[in-house]
């Protein structure tokens, strides 16, 4: 399993939970690592799973492979997929039906004095709620939505409890049959807050930025993917601020924008809290977990040109729950730019992003786990 680890615990609470996840792009673990170190922090055994390790003959490997070459070669096959799936009430139970000789396996991988299990991915959701809803998993279910944007493959009959990133997420979750939705904060590193003046100037000396221009820094997930070289000369064309593009593990797009001469470009960050300090504004265009990092950090966030799907979903849900700034064309950008780190517009927005931070997640989630007695139920024989 790919990022399992432990910690230590207090010995007077030896309760285990287990966070599900999956390695695709890196939002969903590194959302999945802050969660068990709260939790670890606050007494419990946490094991930390991928889902797509769970599945036989390496198909979880083929999976995320044909996902991410969709994203990047196939983009509208994968907006199709998604918009299908959201209009078809048979996309959850079609899904569900296809994972059901998977279920066993998930069974097995879980240990004998679990507590409780979080998803924090949508194919793991559906496999524990079918378990859950079935009687062969006797210990709570919880998933946490990682997307502001709901998607109907997120919501399984028989999770106990869904927590959502803000009220129009929930709202969402709600009109697609789910029950007990609650609106939970987001988790982010604690090195992700506000930056003083001075830790800005040491965050740009660092990576060699300019002291006193304004910076816009451009991300695309853990994979590079989606028209990250057309933003980068889009925004330096605007003169409003210059780019300053992660390619994260994309190194052909990084050769090629090192090519092109366009601001600065990195690969991988390892201390993305720092680089968001040395940055006055970002611009995303998936939704994930750097956006809800430079919200942590106070900073205005852009999205343009997002992702097909979910990039698209995300989009015009967080723009309507106020915390980004949605640029649908060009024209626009320049000005945008301007208005989210000066004018009011960005004040507003950065306030409500902060607000995603208000309360800790990990709070609700040891209360239900406290509660869980440990168990697994039902035979092999139920499920496969």
């Amino acid at each position: 399993m790919s990022i399992t680890e432990s910690g230590p615990v207090r010995a007077d609470l030896r309760r285990r939970v287990v966070v599900i996840s999956a390695s695709v792009g890196a939002g969903h673990d590194g959302t999945t690592r802050e969660l068990a170190a709260r939790l670890r922090d606050r007494g419990f055994l946490v094991d930390c799973m991928d889902v797509t390790d769970v599945f036989p003959w390496r198909l979880g490997r083929l999976l995320r492979g044909t996902y991410h070459g969709m994203l990047l070669r196939l983009p509208w096959v994968y907006d199709g997929l998604f918009a299908i799936a959201c209009r078809f009430r048979g996309a959850g139970p079609i899904t569900r039906a296809l994972l059901r000789p998977v279920r066993s396996r998930m069974r097995r991988a879980l240990p004998a004095d679990v507590h409780a299990v979080v998803s924090t991915y949508p194919i793991a959701s559906q496999l524990l709620g079918s378990l859950r809803r079935d009687g062969h998993l006797a210990v709570p279910v919880i998933t946490y939505l990682t997307d502001f944007a709901v998607h109907p493959i997120w919501l399984s009959p028989g999770v106990d409890v869904h927590y959502a990133a803000h009220e129009t997420s929930r709202v969402q979750a709600l009109a697609y049959g789910a029950t007990d939705v609650r609106v939970a904060g987001r988790l982010v590193s604690a090195r992700c807050r506000p930056a003083s003046a001075s830790t800005k100037r040491q965050a740009r000396q660092r990576f060699g930025l300019p002291p006193d221009a304004r910076l816009a820094l451009l991300v695309a997930g853990a994979w590079g993917v989606g028209e990250v070289a057309t933003t980068a000369t889009e925004i330096a064309a605007t003169g409003a601020a210059i780019p300053v593009t992660v390619c994260g593990h994309n190194t052909a797009l990084r050769r090629r924008m090192l090519r092109a001469g366009i601001g600065h470009v990195f690969g991988w960050v390892d201390d993305m809290p720092e680089l968001l300090h040395a940055a006055d504004v970002l611009v995303e265009n998936g939704g994930g977990l750097t956006a809800l990092e430079a919200m942590a950090c106070g900073l205005p966030v852009i999205t343009y040109r997002p992702l097909p799907g979910h990039g698209r979903a995300s989009a015009a849900t967080m723009a309507e729950a106020g915390v980004t700034t949605l640029v649908r064309g060009r024209d626009e950008l320049g000005r945008a730019l301007a208005e989210v780190v000066v004018g009011e517009r960005g004040r507003q927005a950065r306030d409500a992003g902060l607000a995603l931070f208000a309360t800790d997640p990990a709070t609700g989630i040891a209360d239900i786990a406290a509660g869980g007695q440990p168990s697994l139920v039902g035979d092999d024989a139920g499920h496969r």
